[in-house]
């Protein structure tokens, strides 16, 4: 079959043009839905371990504002109708779960590089989430080692009892995850350590805030028939990238190229974005996350399974930029009540624009108390988030370069 586009995960871009969500919220969300495609069915062998193509991916961001909800069931809608792509629960408990799994138990035939007939055993579900707090409980302990355990693409059962549903049996389970939630469902209900760590180090998260566009009626800036023309085009071609099974291989420069990134990632000083400990988990899995990503930017572009350098230059790079993201994310978790009094009042100078001490206090006192008030202010100043200004005569705050950013 001749795909329609040369690069799926573009065209798609391309498709969502009207959308006012940001960029960046279109292409995960075309990452997951080719993850989706491919399940277990590809892999990279590493034999020691194997690197399969399931991404675990949450947008952040503000209610009402980036419309996370509708950008990531926007991908997922052209799921529905592609043979073996199975779907998890929208809350995520154990008997939830185990029903999934056990109904997307598949046997996929395959030849392998030396000719020779194998037949592949795997329970893939993946799972588009519009509230990560229905299916994410961090205070589940057994559940974030099982999430932890089916990222890293370990082939073995998992056995789990419970009270009320008995033992539950997952014959290689394999799941794709892409959620949305706000910076306070993160703040109240994420640990600092399972996020450094565990689960949190998995996670590609990305923050957005800002709408890309004003787009009031999105049927006017695009013409319905050929927004269903270039949705079908785009279907069509995720049913033929559903097809392809067996093991991804990297060209001889693409290895030369991954060896020499290995060396310098692990000996040279920390990038000073990521200088911070924190950041520690996700550093140490960053070569597993950029070769998820080569597998589906390969995917996207053509039937061999072959990565070539140019598929993992282009992964780290797009990882590189993601990383502004996650340090959005990262430092918002576990933050003192004080750093919480700066980032509240420096969004209400951002908003206002102008205003003065008086007026500003006004505005959140129902948040916090004079003291808190007045050490959040210096702490604002000091910090180049907003500067004292004169206007009209009147002696005011106003939001810095740095705080618009």
């Amino acid at each position: 079959m001749q795909r329609n586009f040369p690069h799926w995960l573009k065209a798609y871009c391309d498709f969502t043009a009207a959308s006012e969500a940001p960029l960046d919220f279109h292409f995960w969300t075309g990452v997951s839905t080719i993850a989706a495609c491919l399940r277990r069915r590809v892999w990279k062998d590493e034999l020691l371990f194997k690197w399969t193509p399931n991404f675990y991916i949450v947008f952040v961001g503000p209610p009402a504002i980036v419309t996370k909800s509708t950008t990531l069931n926007l991908g997922y809608k052209m799921l529905r109708n592609i043979k073996g792509i199975f779907f998890g629960p929208d809350s995520m408990s154990w008997h939830g779960l185990a029903q999934r799994f056990e109904q997307s138990v598949e046997y996929v035939a395959y030849t392998n590089g030396s000719g020779e007939k194998k037949t592949l055993l795997m329970s893939p579900i993946s799972c588009s989430i519009s509230e990560l707090g229905t299916f994410l409980r961090p205070e589940d302990k057994g559940l974030i080692s099982f999430l932890t355990d089916v990222w890293d693409g370990k082939e073995r059962p998992f056995d789990h009892t419970t009270k009320h549903s008995g033992e539950i049996k997952i014959e290689n389970a394999w799941l794709n995850v892409i959620g949305a939630t706000t910076p306070e469902w993160m703040q109240n209900n994420f640990p600092a350590s399972m996020l450094q760590e565990g689960i949190g180090s998995r996670i590609v998260f990305v923050y957005g805030d800002t709408k890309r566009h004003l787009t009031a009626y999105p049927s006017r800036a695009v013409k319905m028939a050929d927004y269903l023309s270039y949705e079908s085009k785009l279907f069509a071609d995720l049913e033929h990238i559903a097809t392809l099974v067996g093991p991804y291989e990297l060209t001889e420069e693409a290895y030369l190229w991954g060896e020499n990134w290995y060396r310098i990632h692990h000996s040279a000083p920390r990038a000073t974005h990521m200088a911070s400990g924190r950041y520690g988990g996700y550093l140490g899995r960053k070569q597993t996350h950029m070769h998820k990503l080569a597998m589906v930017l390969a995917a996207a572009q053509r039937d061999d399974l072959i990565i070539t350098k140019q598929d993992l230059e282009e992964a780290e790079t797009i990882l590189a930029a993601a990383e502004g993201s996650m340090i959005k994310v990262f430092e918002s978790v576990g933050v003192v009540d004080e750093a919480k009094h700066v980032a509240e009042l420096t969004a209400y100078v951002r908003t206002y624009g102008f205003v003065t001490s008086k007026q500003l206090y006004r505005l959140l006192h129902n948040i916090m108390s004079e003291k808190d008030y007045k050490q959040a202010l210096r702490l604002a100043i000091e910090g180049d988030l907003i500067e004292v200004i004169m206007k009209d005569n009147v002696r005011g705050v106003s939001p810095t370069r740095k705080a618009m950013n």
